[in-house]
């Protein structure tokens, strides 16, 4: 899953992708140019059964997030967004914090404005792609419109009165075989939306509502250069903070995207995996290799929470903890699953 960070000049952009995956920007980077990188999503979880196991490698699961080139307002060029259009999430970071030193494209900081203004231009941008296709199609239907085309422009007419009516894509219901009769347009507003706020320490603490995150990428600069885990926790501890605000981030990034995770477990690895919200068992297991998917048998479940209470795998079994699950089982956030299959 692909995240794009978007936002104004001097939102926080850059320092909040270099602080989620490590890589450092290049100053010789060329406007427009994006960068990709991949952000452990941490889970304590994940910590629990290493220290359990001991494994020999641990794995968390993954975002990868993509620096999108600096947003522009007023329409001019939507080439910014390029990149953004082949992502799975979009996520807007808004400047919320105060400084003389640094500049605002706008002149004074209201963050609540810059992200109104940026989910705007998302919404003129679609509309400008549904509009130049609509217009290519009107030109085509002088010589009669084929069944396709026919198809794409009902869709293309629904997409257009929902925009007109500053509603994003994703609002509109639509089947699984309309939505792919305009898929190749990669319109953005079918993506879910992140808002992450670049705040003040004074901030840290606010609530920005639902489908938005804070952080303060001045004050996980400074976590992030303390070397030692003990004073890293009492610095947060502080600050008022139970986790770094990173975590948070890529936490509400990964439920904004409706994924979940489940566990596999022992000596060699303990891992995380990936999957959407509503998986069944084949599905989870075909995140692992296709062949346990297609040759699906049964899966061995055990809840987290209870794995936990029994210390052991050996003691969860006596407790009764491990059950047989088939098919049609629906796996639950914190599985840890064991798969059978045919090879």
């Amino acid at each position: 899953m692909k995240i794009a960070l978007i936002g104004l000049p001097q939102a926080g952009k850059r320092t909040l992708f270099t602080l989620l995956t490590g890589r450092a920007v290049p100053e010789s980077r060329k406007p427009g140019e994006t960068i990709e990188g991949v952000a452990w999503v941490r889970d304590p979880r994940v910590d629990a059964l290493h220290g359990i196991f001991q494994p020999k490698k641990t794995t968390y699961a993954e975002n990868n997030f993509v620096l999108c080139p600096d947003a522009t307002t007023g329409g001019e060029s939507y080439e910014w967004l390029e990149a953004a259009r082949r992502c799975h999430l979009v996520c807007l970071v808004v400047r919320a914090f105060e400084d003389d030193g640094v500049y605002h494209p706008a002149g004074s900081v209201h963050a609540n404005r810059d992200r109104e203004n940026l989910e705007a231009e998302l919404l003129l941008a679609d509309m400008e792609l549904v509009e130049k296709r609509l217009e290519r199609l009107a030109r085509e239907s002088k010589s009669g419109l084929n069944p396709e085309q026919g198809r794409e422009k009902e869709v293309l007419d629904k997409a257009m009165a929902c925009l007109e009516e500053n509603r994003c894509l994703r609002e509109l219901d639509l089947t699984e075989s309309e939505r792919a009769t305009v898929r190749s347009l990669d319109l953005v507003t079918f993506l879910p939306v992140l808002a992450v706020y670049n705040v003040s320490e004074e901030e840290l603490g606010t609530n920005f509502g639902a489908g938005a995150a804070a952080v303060s990428c001045q004050i996980e600069s400074e976590v992030a250069a303390i070397e030692e885990e003990d004073e890293r926790a009492e610095f947060l501890e502080a600050l008022g903070l139970q986790s770094p605000g990173l975590d948070r981030v890529n936490a509400a990034a990964y439920d904004a995207l409706g994924l979940m995770s489940y566990y596999t477990v022992g000596e060699d690895e303990c891992r995380a995996w990936t999957i959407r919200k509503g998986a069944s068992a084949p599905e989870a297991g075909g995140v692992i290799h296709t062949d346990i998917e297609g040759g699906f048998i049964r899966a061995e479940v055990m809840k987290y929470d209870d794995f936990i209470a029994a210390g052991t795998e050996a003691e969860a079994r006596n407790r009764g903890h491990l059950s047989t699950r088939g098919r049609d089982y629906i796996v639950e956030d914190g599985d840890i699953m064991h798969f059978l299959h045919s090879s």
